[in-house]
């Protein structure tokens, strides 16, 4: 099954490259990315700068988001043994929507802002995970009550940030970069930041079959050979570099790390070993989608986190009536 997605995932990207406002014909989109690869063939130049300088690089970008944001909510239900968590519990995106608000107001590059948001949301889960050391309680209901609360100061400091920003130009852009969009993406953007979402990702796949072991409960784990602390902060640590990265690269995009695991989940069952990589294809291919949307439907951009609610909880409605899954 495994395979089977990579193949769809593949199909699904190719027709994202060649629809657009300018739709490039599949066989030019074939022969601009051989061209591309081996320097064989002569496609026109215009073909050359939107298959490779302007829709590439958006969809390796919404590929690594999709997929960053999909295994990251499927670890942290998993570990929380919740299937209705999502990658900001920690309070990772609303510390990264506070990195990214301070860039804005200090008037930073795209760049800056998006190093500000990984900083920030960083920043923001330790803060998370410090609440309980000084608690001495290293529970998980203790460490989810603490993402609350940081989730609520981060907040609250938006809406500050937010109160004094300028209408014309500072706000606007605060409220649409917390939407989520890839326009901005290029090749320079992203080269830096793959590994800290490949790396993350391989560490999260090798180690499913453990988070299969913890899904049974600390004691039961314990039991069975499992360091469950590390194993925690292994997960806690990975999770959050998937999802602060995604969001320096694509701002805040609501939904895909909670509706995407759930909905794998529902069709090939609950083992990690299978769940975690389907995730990664399957939210690759979701934002796919979702991103191409975005940017033909209309003449002007629509933010991504509108379309993933829109498209995504009917979607998911749909697959709750036809699977009918048990609630335990």
């Amino acid at each position: 099954m495994v395979g089977l997605s990579v193949l769809a995932l593949a199909g699904v990207a190719l027709a994202a490259l060649s629809l657009g406002r300018f739709t490039v014909p599949i066989s030019e989109v074939a022969q601009a990315l051989l061209a591309g690869v081996s320097g064989a063939g002569t496609p026109a130049e215009q073909v050359m700068t939107v298959v490779l300088g302007v829709r590439l690089p958006r969809i390796f970008a919404a590929v690594l988001v999709g997929g960053a944001l999909s295994i990251a909510g499927a670890s942290f239900q998993g570990l929380f043994r919740n299937p209705l968590v999502s990658p900001d519990l920690l309070g990772v995106s609303s510390g990264a929507c506070v990195g990214a608000a301070l860039a804005i107001l200090l008037g930073f590059s795209s760049q800056v802002i998006g190093l500000f948001a990984m900083v920030f949301g960083i920043v923001a889960v330790c803060l998370t995970m410090l609440i309980p050391r000084l608690f001495r309680n290293d529970s998980n209901l203790m460490l989810i009550l603490s993402g609350v609360l940081v989730g609520g100061l981060m907040n609250s400091i938006i809406g500050f940030f937010k109160y004094i920003a300028d209408p014309e130009d500072e706000l606007a852009s605060i409220v649409y970069w917390t939407m989520g969009s890839l326009s901005a993406v290029r090749w320079d953007t992203i080269a830096g930041l793959v590994p800290l979402i490949v790396v993350p990702a391989i560490v999260l796949v090798a180690f499913s079959w453990r988070i299969n072991l913890l899904t049974m409960g600390d004691k039961e784990a314990k039991a069975l050979g499992v360091n469950v602390r590390a194993l925690r902060v292994l997960i806690i640590v990975c999770s959050t570099l998937l999802t602060s990265t995604a969001t320096c690269i694509s701002g805040t995009i609501g939904w895909i790390g909670l509706i995407i695991p759930h909905f794998v989940r529902l069709m090939a069952g609950a083992d990690n070993r299978f769940l975690l990589p389907l995730s990664i294809t399957v939210g690759a291919m979701f934002l796919l989608v979702i991103d191409t949307l975005a940017r033909t439907i209309t003449a002007s951009e629509i933010p991504l986190s509108i379309f993933t609610g829109v498209i995504a909880v009917p979607l998911f409605i749909v697959l709750l009536a036809v699977k009918k899954p048990k609630v335990s």
